[in-house]
């Protein structure tokens, strides 16, 4: 049996998650996106409850088409909200349609989202060495940083906490724990 970062054994959705996604580094602005969103929704919820209503969003929300999902309309976003496959939550469903207005213009300013978002690593994964879950962080002086810039261009469900659960995701940060065996794997 391969030894994982605790939390990769609490599921066998957590456990396929943790060993094909979590820390990988990504940088299509697609798949930036998508994670951009269910972070967003999972605010204050279980990420587990984000990752069983996944496909649920891909099929609510246009398979994460940032354009499309920019254009919804009041009665798109009313209809959202009747959809028991995703979190019906008003403000949460309002803010993807805001954030992805505010994401298309970070593209158009800096060419991609990942060249903006990256910049808050330097363009380069931060590699930690924690031997204990308990020992991550929930934030750190990076989170704080994107947070921030993300909250001064009008993003909404983008908390310090939010930022780092996303570059913990992302592979902005490698937070496998020492003895885990993706943690080599995510070197980058």
């Amino acid at each position: 049996m391969k030894k994982r970062c605790e939390w990769g054994n609490q599921s066998v959705l957590y456990q396929q998650y943790h060993d094909e996604e979590w820390g990988v580094s990504l940088h299509n602005d697609q798949t930036l996106f998508e994670f951009l969103m269910l972070e967003s929704a999972q605010a204050g919820l279980s990420w587990e409850t984000i990752l069983k209503k996944r496909e649920g969003y891909r099929e609510a929300f246009d398979q994460f088409d940032v354009e499309k999902i920019a254009k919804y309309s009041d009665d798109k976003i009313e209809s959202l909200l009747q959809n028991p496959n995703i979190v019906r939550n008003r403000l949460k469903v309002k803010s993807a349609v805001l954030n992805a207005q505010l994401f298309l213009e970070v593209q158009k300013e800096f060419g991609s989202f990942d060249k903006y978002i990256w910049q808050f690593t330097d363009g380069k994964t931060i590699q930690h060495s924690f031997k204990k879950m308990r020992d991550i962080p929930a934030n750190t002086p990076e989170s704080d940083a994107m947070s921030q810039a993300l909250k001064k261009r009008g993003f909404k469900f983008i908390g310090t906490t939010i930022c780092y659960a996303f570059m913990q995701a992302v592979g902005m940060v490698n937070d496998h724990t020492t003895d885990c065996f993706r943690h080599e794997e995510c070197v980058v």
